[in-house]
């Protein structure tokens, strides 16, 4: 069973769906026979994804198309996001200003060979050519990489969002294993 969403994670979610609803894209997919993405039973998964610049900017203009998050310990989104999820992004600090969808999903458990493949794979896609890129990660021994697709910059949507987290699971899809009967 899901924990109960924050004031501010229901907040934000009813905020994020009203902003999206002109456009088609997005309306169609948000919604799931009238179940917004803030709605008690979600069809999909949506995730809170916080950004320092530049690359948050990458992505919105469509730049960088493979989100990372890279940390010493198993902790979402490792093994918590998948194809078909929606990130909900935002600047450290500031309102959630746009969205996009996951695509594919790649996840490493980090040693010398992963972290080569990782690199010489993605590094392009990631915006990460600056050595300083991969020196700032170079303790992580989890890796996910996310291929997005339609990112989609919003309209500035307040999130009251108070803790260091760098990325938040917000609602999770119903599992295959709830769905059985």
């Amino acid at each position: 069973m899901p924990e109960p969403l924050s004031r501010w994670q229901e907040q934000s979610l009813r905020a994020v769906s009203s902003a999206v609803r002109a456009d088609a894209f997005w309306r169609d997919y948000l919604l799931d026979e009238g179940v917004s993405i803030s709605g008690e039973s979600a069809p999909i998964a949506v995730h809170l994804a916080v950004f320092n610049q530049p690359y948050l900017d990458f992505l919105l203009e469509g730049r960088k198309t493979v989100e990372s998050r890279f940390s010493a310990v198993r902790c979402p989104p490792y093994q918590r996001v998948k194809g078909g999820d929606v990130l909900l992004l935002k600047p450290a600090g500031g309102p959630i200003v746009g969205l996009c969808l996951v695509q594919d999903v790649w996840f490493y458990t980090l040693d010398r060979s992963s972290w080569r493949h990782v690199r010489q794979t993605f590094a392009r896609e990631l915006c990460a050519q600056d050595p300083k890129f991969w020196r700032a990660r170079e303790h992580a021994q989890f890796a996910t990489l996310m291929r997005v697709t339609k990112p989609t910059t919003i309209q500035a949507v307040d999130c009251e969002k108070r803790d260091r987290r760098g990325w938040v699971v917000l609602r999770e899809a119903p599992s295959q294993a709830a769905l059985a009967i």
